[in-house]
């Protein structure tokens, strides 16, 4: 309105999801017992062995349980543009969503569990609530004089969120006929019994920034741009200085614009960069730099039970931004009059302040550890984009690009002036019962994502040797094979036995269009890692027979034996995850003369999801938990949390990846 001079952009988003909310103890059952067993007793009751290993009928579960989740999300955004005079752009965003879900659980009398926890019947449900507002303001001004052009940006944001969640459980009830609907009739705190049956969160978390950026444009060859963003995170309330500062700086050379470019015909543009930038990442959790208390177990004070009061977090004034420090240098180039494009960037980045748990003296410490800035980690990398059009026409295009990229990373240090830690390492991950042991170790000096456990090298075929025969025999400290008898398993044992992080990742994606069609084919793959099949671990061992197995458990190990040893974490089931995946086809047709005015166009369009997938890996999908590297565009990890430490570990019970059809139409008017 008003001449172009004020833009208004309103945007919805409202989406509704139901799931059902069945216990997913259900998909194990149904994987690891005796798929011939009965289902029920000759009298019509449900075939049940609660008391042999656990025992539970899948098919019994889910028709004594019941359970449903509706989750919903409305997003509301806007942008509001003024261009008062010449040059000044005012300009300010506003964003809201709200997502909440419901979840409600039941199992009747009849179910498993309630007769083996003789619970009598049981119930939860429960609640949970996100709010996030956003608003940004910023003010730009551009002024062009000469070959001189400048454009400087100054702004404000303000970022908030509240979580709440509450959920509620009882049991023993009168009926079945209410499920989870009636959850007041159990009566599991009758005769004054104690129990956690009741809980409730709630978290409030607000981020503020100022922050200013200048471009420097000249003939359009050199060109700067300069910024720094001040930011205060609510995490950090309590501590010295809840504020961050970040700087970036970036310089380009358009050598195509020099005098010594002009004759040549090879290239149409090419540019060459450098940058560092420093960008800030702060805690998850409330409340980390002061000192707190909980309630813990009741004592019995002037006759009544009371619950106590007991340390649970140490202060740390100290605590501040983990801070990502990047390098990065980069070529743009355009050759053969546009056809073919593309991007080269190597990148070194350092991430300081990592957040590790340090074990502290107590007293004179309230609480054992005390949370930290200390650790470091470096990362470096390659990445290429090449985009091609082979092929354009009227009637006919195609256009095609390829992507490429490597990172490598180590961790650099956990240990300060102040803070040290006993040792240089430690363990993370969790395979799961029965073996119940870590997967991986996070070490100064070497690549997150090793795996760390026993290396078998062979399996023992001598009959003769009876306390051996159809035992694993591993590498030695020594490197010299050790046979079960005599093997340890001790920690001192294990060793790197593999990495889940991918050393390449690749991609391929081909557009075509012919008239009125188009097609588009997206493939993607990662290279040089290892999985952890925790299928394999669990389902092929022939010594535990009271689980189904796979077919494979009984193949000879090595071609040699039966396996005879327990189940264990070591390297027989580690395997190179190498994958490409035919990810996304998508098949549309355009309709651009629709005979109408009030419809400009109609796109009718099919697409697949997960097509196909190219692998050696024996589990169903390699692409499992290939996280927080600290490479690409991703921040750093929380070392404390050990999440994204685990990587490559394909869990036992994981559902089998879907395969995805979309049926679509899009309308302009």
């Amino acid at each position: 309105m008003f001449d172009d001079k004020v833009k208004i952009n309103f945007g919805i988003l409202n989406s509704t999801t139901k799931l059902n909310g069945f216990n997913g103890y259900i998909y194990r059952q149904a994987l690891i017992q005796n798929p011939t067993a009965l289902v029920r007793n000759t009298d019509g009751s449900w075939f049940q062995q609660l008391t042999k290993f656990e025992y539970e009928n899948p098919v019994s579960d889910l028709n004594e349980s019941d359970g449903k989740t509706n989750q919903h999300l409305s997003r509301f955004n806007g942008t509001i543009t003024v261009t008062p005079i010449e040059g000044l752009k005012l300009s300010s965003v506003l964003s809201y969503s709200k997502w909440n879900q419901t979840n409600g659980y039941s199992e009747t009398k009849q179910h498993a569990s309630t007769l083996r926890d003789s619970k009598n019947g049981y119930a939860n449900i429960g609640s949970a609530e996100s709010q996030d507002k956003l608003a940004e303001l910023t003010a730009e001004y551009s002024k062009s004089f000469g070959n001189h052009r400048v454009k400087g940006l100054i702004g404000y944001s303000y970022q908030e969120n509240a979580y709440t969640n509450m959920s509620m459980e009882n049991w023993d009830f009168p009926t079945d006929q209410f499920g989870y609907y009636n959850i007041g009739l159990g009566e599991a705190n009758k005769n004054g019994k104690v129990t956690n049956a009741q809980s409730s969160y709630h978290s409030e978390t607000n981020l503020i920034g100022f922050f200013g950026r200048l471009n420097y444009n000249y003939n359009d060859k050199y060109l700067m741009m300069g910024s720094l963003r001040r930011e205060a995170a609510s995490q950090l309330w309590g501590t010295k200085d809840a504020w961050g500062m970040f700087p970036a700086v970036s310089l380009g050379w358009r050598l195509t614009k020099e005098p010594f470019m002009q004759k040549q015909t090879l290239f149409n543009d090419i540019k060459i960069r450098a940058g560092y930038g420093v960008t800030g990442t702060q805690p998850s959790d409330l409340f980390k730099g002061v000192g707190l208390v909980g309630y813990d177990q009741y004592i019995l004070s002037n006759g009544k039970w009371v619950r106590t009061l007991i340390p649970t977090q140490n202060a740390n004034p100290d605590l501040k931004w983990e801070e990502k420090k990047e390098t990065d240098f980069g070529v743009d180039f355009s050759m053969f009059k546009g056809k073919v494009s593309g991007t080269i960037d190597y990148y070194i980045r350092n991430i300081d302040g990592l957040l590790f748990d340090y074990s502290v003296p107590s007293p004179p410490n309230l609480y054992s550890t005390t949370r930290a800035n200390v650790g470091k980690m470096s990362n470096k990398g390659l990445e290429v984009l090449i985009n091609y059009t082979p092929f354009q026409s009227k009637d006919f295009e195609w256009t095609t690009s390829v992507s490429f990229s490597t990172n490598t990373n180590k961790l650099v240090s956990l240990t300060n002036s102040i803070y040290t830690n006993s040792s240089d390492y430690f363990t993370t991950g969790y395979t799961g019962p029965p073996v119940q042991t870590f997967t991986h170790i996070v070490k100064v000096g070497e690549p997150l994502g090793n795996f760390y456990g026993f290396k078998v090298i062979d399996i023992c075929n001598d009959k003769s040797d009876v306390a051996n025969y159809g035992q694993w025999i591993y590498e030695g400290s020594d490197g010299k094979p050790v046979k079960y008898s005599d093997f340890k398993h001790s920690f001192e044992d294990k060793r790197v036995i593999g990495n889940g992080l991918p050393k390449y990742y690749a991609g391929w994606t081909n557009r075509f269009r012919y008239k009125n069609w188009d097609l588009s084919i997206t493939q993607r793959g990662a290279f040089k890692f290892q999985v952890a099949n925790m299928s394999r671990m669990m389902y092929e061992n022939p010594t535990y027979t009271q689980y189904n197995l796979l077919k494979s458990a009984f193949d000879k190990r090595y071609g040699k034996a039966l396996l005879k040893s327990p189940q264990e974490f070591n390297s027989y089931y580690i395997e190179d995850g190498d994958y490409w995946k035919i990810d996304n086809v998508t098949l549309g047709y355009n309709i651009t003369n629709t005979g109408t005015k009030y419809i400009r166009s109609i796109r009718v369009y099919v697409s697949s999801l997960n097509t196909l997938i190219i692998t050696g890996y024996k589990g169903i999908d390699p692409e499992v938990s290939l996280v927080t590297s600290g490479g690409g565009s991703q921040s750093g990890i929380n070392i404390n949390s050990g999440a994204g430490l685990a990587p490559g570990v394909d869990q036992r019970d994981k559902y089998p990846t879907m395969r995805t059809f979309t049926f679509g139409l899009n309308v302009t008017f």
